[in-house]
């Protein structure tokens, strides 16, 4: 069983900059792939970032976003740099065996935090 908890979203204006926390419960935390979706009430959830033993973005991230990991904290960064209006979501934090590009194939969630970029 992992829980996890995200934190560091809020209000940006564009071109500014904000991390994001996902914090584990898990001991074995270093196992598991974490990866980050968003969603938005008019899109469906989608794949933002994964990290396992490598890294993978969406290629609407891809240079502006950065996901490292801290094993000995049991924590996951999402770095968001260079932000745009577009990026406005709730952004979840998942964690599954392997880093998977579907929602439907993670089991652990956290619940969610809002990231507004303003124009």
């Amino acid at each position: 069983q992992v829980q996890l908890v995200e934190s560091g979203g809020g209000l940006v204006q564009a071109g500014g900059s904000l991390t994001l926390s996902c914090a584990a419960s898990a001991q074995t935390f270093s196992r598991y792939a974490i990866t980050w979706f968003r969603q938005t009430p008019v899109k469906a959830r989608e794949f933002v970032a994964t990290i396992s033993t490598s890294t993978d973005y969406a290629d609407s991230v891809k240079g502006r976003f950065t996901i490292s990991r801290d094993n000995a904290k049991n924590t996951v960064y999402l770095q968001m740099n260079n932000l745009k209006p577009e990026d406005t979501a709730v952004y979840y934090c998942a964690a599954a065996a392997g880093s998977y590009y579907l929602p439907s194939q993670y089991d652990y969630w956290g619940q969610g935090t809002q990231v507004t970029v303003s124009s």
